[in-house]
């Protein structure tokens, strides 16, 4: 299991370069959890890399992320990396047992929502605060497709204060600016 093999994956299955920045995201911001937490790196960061690669193919529930579950099982993904992704989905039932899991549950949502906070800004995540993200949280019309329940269950279940993740996250999404689009 390389990034290397997890971004060829991710290529052959997602064209969309607005998915393909959020599926970065979402890995820069595991693998400083990771770091974090003196867990694996490179295994957090894939996870965070795959969790959405089978969300074009199979945008609706359960197919994501049940589909592409199964074809990282044929690629000999391991169980836990499987688990994590099914996890992140709340409708398959998959408990988040793991603080990977619990770290991509607490990420991914909040990632898309920093993205969605960071394009409309002049220097984009550069000065991108706490506060203008809880202010935009408020606002339910601004990227309503983003779960602001899942955000508050998954600063719950990573044990994090709701600011303090917050500022996790956009220090790891700063540090991976560039490639998100977002320098």
């Amino acid at each position: 299991m390389t990034r290397i093999d997890a971004l060829g994956l991710l290529k052959e299955y997602t064209k969309s370069d607005a998915l393909l920045k959020h599926m970065y995201a979402v890995e820069g911001a595991m693998r400083a959890y990771a770091r974090k937490s003196g867990a694996d790196e490179e295994k957090w960061g894939i996870t965070g890399l795959l969790h959405d690669f089978d969300y074009e193919m199979y945008p609706n529930p359960p197919d994501h992320p049940l589909k592409g579950s199964e074809v990282l099982k044929e690629k000999g993904y391991p169980d836990d990396v499987r688990r994590a992704i099914l996890g992140h989905a709340t409708y398959t039932g998959v408990p988040r047992d793991t603080d990977m899991a619990k770290a991509l549950f607490a990420c991914d949502e909040l990632c898309g929502f920093i993205m969605a906070c960071s394009v409309i800004r002049p220097n984009k995540i550069a000065d991108l605060e706490v506060s203008s993200v809880k202010k935009k949280l408020k606002d339910k019309g601004f990227a309503r497709n983003v779960s602001r329940e899942d955000i508050t269950q998954g600063c719950l279940e990573l044990g994090v204060q709701l600011d303090e993740h917050i500022q996790f996250v956009i220090d790891a999404m700063k540090s991976i600016a560039p490639e998100l689009g977002l320098s």
